[in-house]
Parts: C-alpha cells; sequence; structure tokens
C-alpha cells in the first residue's frame, strides 16, 4: 500500500503527463519539419507510457489519476492558439512547447520536494517525465 506522500505525488505526475500530452495534440498537426514531429511524437509516447505507469500504480492502493488544473489547460489552449493565429512557424511552436516543458519541469520538481515521503519508485516515474520533458527542450532547440 502506496503512503500519501506517494499517492499525491503520483497523482501529480499523472496530472503533468496528461497536460505534455494534451499541448503537443494542440500543436502536432502544426508542425511543418517531420524531425521535429517525430520528436513531439517521441514525447508524447513516453508521457503516455509514464501516465499509465503512474495510473497503474495508483489502482493498487484503490486511488485514482488526476486531470491537469483546469484553469492552467484552458490558459495553456488559448496561449497556444493566439500564438499559432498570429505566427505558425516551427520557431513559434518551438518557443511554446519549451515554455510548456520548462513549467512542467518547475511543476514536478516542487511536487518531489513537497512529497519526499514519497516511495522511491513513485519519484522514479516523476523523475523519468522530467528527464523527458528535459529531452525534448534539447531536441527541439534547433527549431527555436
Amino acid at each position: 500500500m502506496l503512503n500519501n506522500d506517494s499517492i499525491q505525488l503520483l497523482k501529480e505526475c499523472d496530472a503533468g503527463a496528461k497536460m505534455g500530452i494534451d499541448a503537443i495534440n494542440d500543436v502536432i498537426n502544426h508542425i511543418e519539419n517531420q524531425k521535429f514531429r517525430d520528436f513531439l511524437l517521441q514525447a508524447k509516447q513516453e508521457h503516455e507510457q509514464l501516465q499509465k505507469e503512474a495510473e497503474k500504480i495508483l489502482l493498487t492502493s484503490h486511488a485514482t489519476g488526476k486531470d491537469p488544473n483546469q484553469l492552467a489547460k484552458s490558459m495553456s489552449w488559448i496561449e497556444t492558439n493566439m500564438k499559432i493565429l498570429l505566427d505558425s512557424t516551427d520557431k513559434t511552436i518551438a518557443d511554446l512547447m519549451t515554455d510548456g516543458c520548462n513549467m512542467g519541469i518547475k511543476s514536478l520538481r516542487r511536487y518531489l520536494n513537497e512529497y519526499g515521503n514519497a516511495d522511491e519508485v513513485s519519484k522514479e516515474i516523476v523523475e523519468r517525465l522530467i528527464q523527458s520533458e528535459h529531452q525534448l527542450i534539447l531536441d527541439i532547440s534547433v527549431f527555436l
């Protein structure tokens, strides 16, 4: 049975992964460069895998996942669509995705600190999500 910190950390991981998946889905059809699209699809696949892992562990403790904060999700969607409407280049999308990844990393690090008594398996899943977002920043930096 998971302790409370593990449950809360995995819930935040679940929400963060879902937010990343939604962000990628919002921009993927606007990408012109195939390599850029491939980087996003790889990141999406990693986020989906980590989200499923977090959800599966939560279910073992009879807990459920967590959806992203609706206000944050709405604000992200509005910003993304407004910027793409004004300039739908890969450069704009790379900038948006980089900002989103940085916010995700910052939030996940905060949750790792807040839920410091979480078990190592839960922390490792969050660390892998952070690494996935960090790698995406590095991969798409050539499109900025």
